[in-house]
């Protein structure tokens, strides 16, 4: 198993949790990726993976049509804009927040305070690029007759280079630019996505000790608990227990 395998395993941090939270962060997404490909999820791919992922989540039809329709009228739309923000928590932990805003002036003073507050500094942009590798990674229903090794070989020229079961899953990681290819072929091949989305894999972990990990878990907390962060990524190595 690779890095992505290895990583996920391993982590632990509490993940959208709440069900408001997931609600929340699906419909910002809705939202600009409207704005960028149209309201059609037939003629917009993300567009359609989203509401796929939203039905998983049992996020009401609705919900989901109201965040459409809202994202497609230039009076009611909000102007979310995706901004990373990256720094060090205590004993050198690098992270990288992703946030959706449309109010960029209160999740900036927002995430520097929690830095602040934990020990930690606010970075520039850009300055931890070098320790993550971007990913696209899918998650769709299993199949019948499905030869994992045969799979990755079907992929690689789409830039998959990591495939695993996991439970009633499988998990296919792919390079970042790779997304629309990969997904092209899961759709025409007659796979149920449930998920597809980006994370970011650290280069190098860190391991530290069980009180250094529970400073780092209070500032991981605290950016989850903020509606504009959509995702948290770290290099902090747990133990697996």
């Amino acid at each position: 198993m690779g890095r992505a395998f290895e990583y996920r395993k391993a982590r632990k941090m509490k993940r959208w949790d709440s069900m408001a939270k997931t609600f929340t962060k699906l419909g910002k997404e809705i939202a600009i990726t409207v704005k960028a490909g149209g309201p059609d999820p037939e003629t917009n791919p993300r567009l359609r993976v989203l509401v796929q992922m939203a039905k998983t989540a049992n996020m009401p039809k609705e919900n989901v049509e109201r965040a459409i329709k809202k994202a497609s009228s230039k009076e009611q739309a909000d102007d979310y804009k995706e901004i990373v923000y990256e720094g060090y928590g205590p004993h050198g932990i690098a992270i990288v927040v992703e946030t959706m805003t449309n109010n960029n002036t209160r999740t900036v003073a927002n995430v520097r305070s929690y830095f602040n507050k934990y020990n930690g500094s606010l970075g520039t942009t850009g300055c931890l690029a070098f320790m993550f590798e971007r990913k696209c990674v899918f998650k769709v229903r299993q199949k019948d007759g499905v030869d994992l090794e045969e799979l990755e070989l079907e992929l690689i020229d789409f830039g998959v280079d990591e495939i695993f079961a996991e439970e009633e899953e499988i998990i296919i990681y792919g390079g970042f630019e790779g997304y629309g290819k990969i997904q092209k072929y899961l759709e025409e091949h007659g796979f149920e996505i449930t998920s597809g989305e980006f994370e970011r894999i650290p280069s190098e972990t860190k391991e530290l000790s069980e009180d250094q990990m529970a400073e780092i878990e209070k500032l991981l907390e605290k950016f989850e608990e903020d509606e504009d962060v959509q995702n948290v990524f770290h290099n902090m190595r747990y133990n697996d227990k």
